[in-house]
């Protein structure tokens, strides 16, 4: 047994002091959420997982309250998201979208879009559709998909494409806060939460606790994260904080 197990907490510890926080194991499995099968996530076309991606970029260090706002005219500038219609627009066009009011006005993240329809193209050809990709994806290598997405997206790293995956419904886990701050008290992990190294001893622990309880890793990580910090109320929506 890795060192790393033998200092693995039970989970059932974990949920037990979940139930604690949040009065009852109903409240706390109901807020635990479920996730869609691979099947409907294989379904999703490739122009919701463009703006899946987008709307991730755009909140990243910004007012979610405010994108969402502007979300219809996003959907409105960009043709929905229309894979090839990305691609075929010419240098002047993607200038021109960059300064329409009806969205926010950001050069930079707006170029993401045209680079992250490329990612989408390339894989789909390959593999039928990008959804087929990611359901495709093991969850417990999860980490290795979030890996994918930093080197062949555009700023797809960090948070931003794990939070547009559980929004799509993939299952995963989240370094939240109060995640990240769990497994630093346990010594698990003890260098940067977004290294190799650590989000590898992270996705074992995720895997022994699946293969433990059978709960799904987001289950997993969201009733993590109910039980540890000032965590003793339900999700606070719009938040990192919270998993």
């Amino acid at each position: 047994m890795s060192e790393f197990l033998k200092k693995l907490e039970p989970f059932d510890r974990i949920l037990a002091r979940a139930i604690e926080r949040k009065g009852s194991k109903e409240i706390v499995m109901d807020m635990a959420g479920d996730i869609f099968d691979a099947d409907e996530i294989a379904s999703l076309s490739d122009d919701r997982w463009l703006a899946a991606f987008t709307k991730q970029v755009f909140q990243s260090g910004f007012v979610w309250r405010v994108v969402e706002q502007k979300w219809s005219g996003f959907e409105e500038v960009f043709f929905n998201f229309d894979i090839e219609k990305m691609l075929m627009m010419s240098d002047e066009m993607w200038e021109q979208k960059c300064k329409d009011e009806r969205i926010i006005r950001n050069g930079n993240k707006v170029m993401t879009i045209k680079a992250n329809a490329q990612m989408i193209y390339e894989v789909s050809a390959e593999h039928g559709s990008f959804g087929k990709f990611i359901a495709n994806w093991p969850c417990d290598d999860i980490i290795g998909l979030w890996q994918f997405l930093k080197k062949h997206g555009a700023r797809l790293g960090g948070n931003t494409g794990p939070y547009a995956l559980r929004f799509m419904g993939k299952d995963g886990f989240l370094i939240s806060r109060d995640n990240e701050a769990y497994f630093r008290a346990y010594k698990l992990v003890d260098g940067g939460i977004s290294s190799k190294k650590s989000q590898t001893v992270i996705q074992q622990c995720f895997n022994a606790w699946h293969e433990s309880t059978g709960l799904t890793y987001k289950q997993l990580s969201r009733i993590l994260s109910f039980s540890v910090g000032d965590n003793f109320v339900g999700i606070e929506a719009g938040t990192n904080t919270i998993d």
